[in-house]
């Protein structure tokens, strides 16, 4: 494995852990454009840690929140799809291209501020197609006075008068304020304990580089459905079971896991 001239990974086609690779690359080149913090290098190896306990797979109880995610912004008033570092070092085409399916505008807000942050996601989100993005112009922004940190700095044309807000990656102290102001709240987490996936009204338990491309292909279809029709897609979704079966798929995974290796061990 070696990193050419251009700054790309080149990793054997048969490496049994390229995709893995390729994305951890992804999260090291956008530290490196600030479009990441150096802390997202963390919450990404992090995430990759739950990843493995979950198969590296969209399982069935995933797949069933998605649905209820996608017909939950289909039937907003005012959805926002909010925007960090990572999620736009990720996977910004498939970011913008379910923006534009299911209306919904991407809104920068970081945790990590430093100068030049938010120009450096904004750029790289307009290179992926991306027009008219929220938050980038602080002298518009708007303070959410249930926080204290950085995210509490909102678009006034976005977050702050949105109805359902997308929130990609842990973010769980915002999320929990979104909550106290009334708003929906999906979110994207590999960890099924977190605040975030606690608090969220849908919580959808799997990576992001799997989630997002999966939203569109199910908004494109749902794009055609009655409100009455998402409406019992979302009435029919319980976030507190949801949680409850990926924790019990994870020990089932495990155990799994386990036999196979001991049976590798010592056969």
């Amino acid at each position: 494995m070696r990193i050419n001239e251009n700054n790309h990974l080149e990793v054997p086609k048969d490496h049994p852990r390229i995709i893995s690779l390729m994305y951890r690359h992804k999260i090291i080149n956008g530290m490196k454009k600030l479009v990441v913090a150096e802390a997202g290098l963390i919450a990404h190896g992090r995430g990759e840690c739950f990843d493995y306990i979950l198969g590296e797979t969209t399982n069935k109880i995933a797949l069933k929140a998605i649905h209820a995610a996608v017909a939950q912004l289909l039937l907003a008033q005012h959805p926002v799809i909010s925007v960090n570092g990572n999620v736009a070092a990720l996977c910004p085409e498939d970011l913008v291209l379910l923006s534009n399916t299911v209306k919904a505008p991407l809104e920068i807000n970081i945790f990590y501020y430093k100068k030049g942050r938010v120009n450096a996601i904004k750029k790289l989100l307009e290179e992926a197609g991306a027009q008219n993005i929220l938050g980038t112009d602080e002298s518009t922004l708007v303070e959410i006075e249930e926080l204290s940190s950085n995210r509490r700095n909102v678009d006034p044309n976005g977050i702050k008068i949105s109805d359902v807000v997308f929130v990609p990656l842990e973010d769980g102290d915002r999320t929990e304020a979104l909550k106290k102001l009334g708003k929906t709240v999906i979110a994207v987490d590999l960890n099924p304990l977190s605040r975030t996936a606690i608090w969220a009204d849908i919580t959808i338990v799997d990576n992001i580089i799997r989630t997002i491309p999966r939203m569109t292909e199910i908004a494109l279809k749902y794009k055609n459905y009655t409100k009455e029709q998402l409406k019992n897609i979302v009435d029919e979704f319980n976030n507190k079971k949801n949680i409850q079966n990926t924790l019990e798929f994870i020990i089932e995974y495990i155990n799994l896991q386990k036999d196979k290796a001991f049976n590798i061990l010592y056969k």
